[in-house]
């Protein structure tokens, strides 16, 4: 793809910033490439204030649980590598840890199903992933994932594989997980060559990579071509065979999918044209039946959807609204093929980029690029009502929160 469109993807909006002069990770230049760098460098903890007297459950661990945020570290204003925090699981009050330094532009995390290691993307032209192990925060080492533009990666179920989306170049990448959660070299990369790009893109935009609940598939997303593209994972090579692809309606820009637990179906959310769509998949062929486009409840004004989820159960699915800058709640029915739209809730910040729920399902946190921090809310058990807990926690261009 063009510069250009990369660029807007990254910076969208970063001068709108007053809120990280405060935060708790301070502002730095740009980290070098090289994550040889030692692991936690700031120390310098600033709590946020919380609402102890929330309603809810109590559910999960009594003591506080890690979070870490992902940021851009190449901007102004941006952070110095990946933002380590603690939650409590009570209250929703985040207290922060210092930094892991040496990991760059790490817009996007996600860690290994035993939670020893730590994977972040490195969201520069040269794309690359890095793994970070969480005992000691010792940075293990990047792997070049052959793309550009790095936006998104997962760990298969099994823990051997790491995948990875290239937003840039519009490819997705595989690479080896050995028994130190260090990463190996890569063994596959596909870029997507057709369809043609949709409307108004100059070329493919892969955005979202993940695996079926099953294990079986592999799914990788594309925006630029309007294409939700199915694999096959051999687990003994470590490489990609497109089983098949699904199309948007042209010009849905699709950015964000995402199961429910009954593994038939799924969620798509749409950036360019504000819509998501229920999606039928078939678990024996990997087929991906893409439903109508449904509304966001943003009501019409500038708006782009982030990102979607589901509870554990099945019963509700949020969806983050970047420009109406609020969080849409859905009723999931008919044993997962309908989506009702319910209401939406402000998120507290601006552009809120990336949202996660505590492994418990009873909080969620919001990462608010713009704004520079991060939103906690209480999510009701039986109605998956979302209720605010606390102040945003200040993060420098947040564009990630991963709890754990």
């Amino acid at each position: 793809m063009s510069g250009d469109g990369w660029s807007r993807r990254r910076f969208v909006g970063l001068l709108a910033r007053t809120a990280t002069a405060a935060a708790v990770l301070p502002a730095a230049t740009a980290c070098g490439d090289s994550p040889g760098a030692g692991p936690e460098t700031s120390s310098t903890p600033t709590a946020t204030a919380a609402d102890t007297g929330a309603p809810g459950r109590e559910r999960g661990p009594s003591g506080p649980r890690p979070l870490y945020l992902g940021t851009y570290t190449s901007v102004e204003g941006g952070g110095r590598g990946i933002g380590l925090a603690e939650y409590d699981p009570h209250t929703g009050g985040i207290t922060g840890r210092g930094t892991v330094t040496g990991v760059a532009d790490p817009s996007y995390l996600a860690v290994h199903p035993d939670g020893r290691t730590l994977y972040a993307v490195n969201e520069r032209v040269d794309g690359a992933v890095t793994a970070v192990r969480l005992s000691d925060r010792t940075v293990l080492g990047s792997r070049g994932t052959g793309g550009s533009g790095t936006c998104h990666l997962s760990v298969h179920p099994r823990g051997r594989w790491l995948l990875s989306a290239d937003y840039g170049s519009g490819s997705v990448a595989v690479h080896p997980i050995g028994a130190s959660g260090a990463l190996g070299e890569r063994t596959d990369l596909v870029t997507h060559s057709a369809p043609p790009p949709g409307p108004g893109q100059q070329g493919p935009h892969a955005h979202q990579i993940l695996t079926s609940p099953d294990g079986g598939h592999v799914l990788a997303v594309d925006l630029g071509t309007d294409t939700v593209h199915t694999y096959r994972l051999d687990e003994r090579a470590g490489t990609l065979t497109e089983m098949g692809r699904a199309r948007t309606r042209p010009g849905a820009g699709p950015r964000h999918l995402t199961f429910h637990p009954d593994g038939r179906h799924a969620y798509l959310a749409n950036e360019v044209d504000d819509t998501v769509a229920v999606c039928a998949f078939d678990p024996d062929t990997g087929r991906l039946t893409i439903g109508e486009a449904q509304p966001t409840g943003s009501g019409g004004g500038t708006n782009h959807p982030a990102q979607i989820l589901v509870t554990p159960d099945g019963a509700y699915a949020f969806l983050a609204n970047r420009g109406h800058d609020s969080i849409t709640r859905y009723a999931v029915e008919s044993d997962g093929a309908r989506l009702r739209l319910l209401d939406t809730v402000p998120v507290g910040g601006d552009f809120p980029r990336h949202i996660a729920f505590s492994p418990d399902g009873g909080l969620l946190f919001a990462a608010n690029q713009k704004s520079g921090d991060v939103s906690v809310f209480r999510v009701a058990g039986d109605s998956g009502e979302l209720r605010p807990v606390g102040k945003p926690f200040a993060s420098p261009v947040a564009v990630c929160a991963l709890p754990l």
